[in-house]
């Protein structure tokens, strides 16, 4: 059984785009969990419209965070703890997945824990601007590097088996989800990149992710508008400090454990 785990807010302008081609790569059988967190907007909606068993449509009571990630980490635990799959995928509000996204992740998952595919940067109007994140953004596996360098571990590109969720659940408090997962889940196996675009990741105004030079560049080049990271050097080390201070004391608690069971 696979799980769909979406986390919304005032997403009523792509969702629908987002949610059809999902449920196309989805089962009988499968769940799209979708966590609100109290949207305004026509977005429960449209979701409401679908009259698919699938869908299940969860109210999160949205609590107060220190840093913005923080909304979307406990809306998305909000939507894992009730996921009954096997394999758990993410997803965002606004992006599009391409057909064939379940099946090759899934059969990565076979051999592997988590699995990390690649994908497109599109516009508002999914035109392509940059075709790989792999390859604009270098991402590879490692603690250390994703961890204190730059996280490539976006989590709308990951899936991974459930038995991840035993370590990666509760999130730390400000600490990004899709890190958090990614850092964790080598507790369970190993971690997989698979060099296929299995997705659409639209940026568009709305967008609140942090963004390089190089991709401010294809702005320049007649590309669609981005949000420059305008994210403080105080921030950003202190955002790392948390992350490492959490891992840190995972690992002393993963130890502890092994030593009581020996």
């Amino acid at each position: 059984m696979i799980s769909v785990c979406m986390a919304t807010y005032n997403g009523g302008k792509y969702i629908k785009e987002q949610v059809d081609s999902i449920l196309n790569e989805l089962g009988a059988t499968d769940e799209l969990i979708i966590s609100d967190d109290g949207s305004t907007d026509h977005t429960i909606s449209i979701l409401e419209s679908y009259k698919d068993s699938r869908i299940k449509i969860l109210r999160h009571d949205k609590v107060p965070q220190k840093y913005m990630y923080g909304y979307t980490a406990s809306n998305f635990e909000n939507a894992l703890r009730y996921a009954k799959g096997d394999y758990i995928f993410l997803s965002d509000q606004d992006d599009v997945w391409v057909k064939g996204k379940v099946e090759a992740m899934v059969a990565a998952l076979q051999t592997a824990a988590w699995v990390l595919s690649d994908c497109s940067y599109v516009d508002s109007n999914l035109q392509v601007l940059v075709p790989s994140k792999f390859e604009f953004e270098r991402v590879k596996i490692g603690v250390w590097r994703n961890l204190l360098y730059k996280c490539g571990y976006l989590g709308s590109s990951m899936a991974f088996r459930r038995e991840v969720l035993k370590y990666a659940l509760p999130f730390p408090k400000n600490v990004p989800h899709d890190m958090w997962i990614g850092l964790t889940a080598p507790k369970v196996g190993k971690l997989v990149l698979l060099p296929q675009s299995t997705m659409l990741y639209r940026r568009h105004d709305h967008n609140v992710s942090a963004t390089n030079n190089n991709l401010l560049n294809k702005q320049q080049q007649g590309a669609a508008t981005f949000q420059p990271n305008n994210h403080s050097l105080r921030f950003k080390l202190t955002y790392r400090a948390i992350a490492l201070w959490a891992y840190l004391r995972f690992c002393f608690s993963c130890t502890s454990k092994v030593d009581r069971k020996s």
